[in-house]
This record gives structure tokens, sequence and C-alpha cells, in this order.
């Protein structure tokens, strides 16, 4: 049986005490819950949703490591689809001055004339050509490369192929046009190749460019899914923790005078001895 009047053991103070550590450690994890937004700060708070949590945080990292890439290769596909357009767009001019040297009708002069304002359209062509670059790439300039973009975290992939237009155009500009038989001749040769090869550039650089913007929405869209199931397992209840907060600090404040009174107890043993 303990000695409840003893001035060397005092059993209350121990119990207000424990009572009182207890219920400070609870307030220093309200308090960091509260000051941090989160449940699970570290391994010491959930090892096990601690170690869930830094994977999702590590997937997330890596995704935004894609969608920068795919940007990068947006980038890449709308300068070469913008100077393919605008070549496009140009063809319309040049194959009809083309039509115009067809024409025998037309004096030395006219035909002068004509030579000079279709050798700058095609001078512009090749402007457009040269200028169709981004981050130091420029899919349709001669030797060109496909871009190969990574897509996800399994790996795959996603192309923008490639095209040589150069070539063609300087093809184009290097034909003669002296006379309206080889004029006409350009159209059905040199002319046709060009069109036919950036109507397919247009076709497959829309195609993955379209590609790239639908991979990257749903990448976004994985990305905000991972963070908000991420949040579920690591971040606080503000709302709960600032009520519990409030009620553990009511009890510090209980606890700390129970203890006190309970330290007073000896001293009522002195009056015995008076």
């Amino acid at each position: 049986m303990a000695v409840q009047n003893s001035v060397i053991t005092n059993a209350s103070a121990f119990t207000a005490l424990r009572t009182l550590n207890g219920i400070n450690r609870n307030l220093d994890t309200a308090q960091n819950r509260v000051s941090t937004g989160l449940r699970v700060a570290s391994a010491l708070d959930d090892a096990s949703n601690f170690s869930i949590a830094q994977g999702i945080r590590a997937e997330v990292k890596a995704l935004g490591a894609v969608t920068q890439g795919l940007n990068n290769a947006k980038g890449i596909g709308k300068v070469a689809l913008a100077g393919t357009t605008g070549l496009s767009n140009l063809l319309t001019d040049i194959r009809s001055k083309l039509t115009e040297l067809s024409n025998e009708g037309i004096t030395t002069a006219q035909r002068t004339v004509l030579q000079n304002d279709y050798n700058k359209l095609l001078s512009q062509a090749a402007n457009f050509i040269t200028n169709a670059k981004f981050n130091g790439k420029n899919l349709i300039e001669s030797g060109a490369a496909n871009v190969n973009t990574l897509s996800n975290l399994s790996g795959n992939t996603l192309t923008l192929t490639a095209k040589d237009l150069r070539t063609l155009t300087n093809s184009l500009a290097g034909a003669t046009v002296a006379t309206a038989t080889n004029a006409q001749s350009v159209i059905t040769n040199e002319f046709t190749n060009l069109q036919s090869t950036v109507n397919v550039a247009l076709g497959s650089l829309g195609a993955e460019v379209r590609a790239l913007n639908l991979q990257t929405t749903f990448i976004s869209e994985l990305t905000d899914a991972q963070t908000e199931g991420l949040g579920t397992i690591v971040d606080a209840d503000l709302a709960r923790e600032s009520a519990r907060l409030t009620s553990l600090q009511v009890q510090q404040q209980l606890s700390t005078q129970t203890l006190g009174i309970a330290n007073q107890r000896p001293q009522s043993l002195l009056g015995l001895f008076r």
C-alpha cells in the first residue's frame, strides 16, 4: 500500500506530471500539423504513409520532367509547322508566277520582271525553312533528324518526323524558267514534287503536334490526380487540428494547475510539526 502522507514520494505529482507530459506531446504534434499543414511530415509521424507519399512525390516530380520535355517538343513541332504553313501559302504565289512564265505571249522584258519576282518568292521560301528553328532544332531543314520525346513514365515516346523541304526548294530554285516550255516543265516536275512533300509535311506535323498537345493535357490531369491523392495521405485537416489545438491548450493549463496542487501537498504536512 502506497504511503499517502510522504515528503519523499508524491504519487499524485507523478500522475499529474505524466498527464502533463502526454498533453504536451499531443500539443507539439498539433502545433506541427498546423504550422506545416501536414499530418504526415516525416517517417516519425507515420512510417508507412510517409514512405508511400515519398514515392508519389517522386512520380509527380518525374511527370513534371516529362511535361517539360513534351512542351519543348511542342515548341519544335509548332515552329516547324509554322514554317511549313508559310511555305505552303507561298507556293500559291509561286505557282501563279510559274503559270505566267509559261505564257509564250509575254515579252522579254515582262519575262525578266516575272523571273525577278519569282526568284524573290523562292528566296522567301528558303528563309521560311531557315527560320523554322526552335531550341536549336529544325525539322524541315536538310539533314534534320526525327525528335523522339518521352511521353510517360513507362518509357514510351512520341515522335516528330523530320521533313527535308530544303532540298526540293533548292531544286525548284535551281530549275530554269527562261522559256515558257521550261516554266511548264518546272510546274510538272520540281514544283509538283515540292508541293506534294509540303502537303505531306503539313499533315504529318499537324497530327504529331496534336498528339503532343493531347499527351500534355493527359499528363497534367494525371499530375493533378497524383497530387490530390498525395494530399489525402499527408495533408492535415486544419479545421480539426485547430479545434484540437485549442482543446489541448486548455488541458495543458488545467494539467499545469493540477501539478501545482499536487506539488503543494507535502507542504500541508508541515502543519503537523508546529
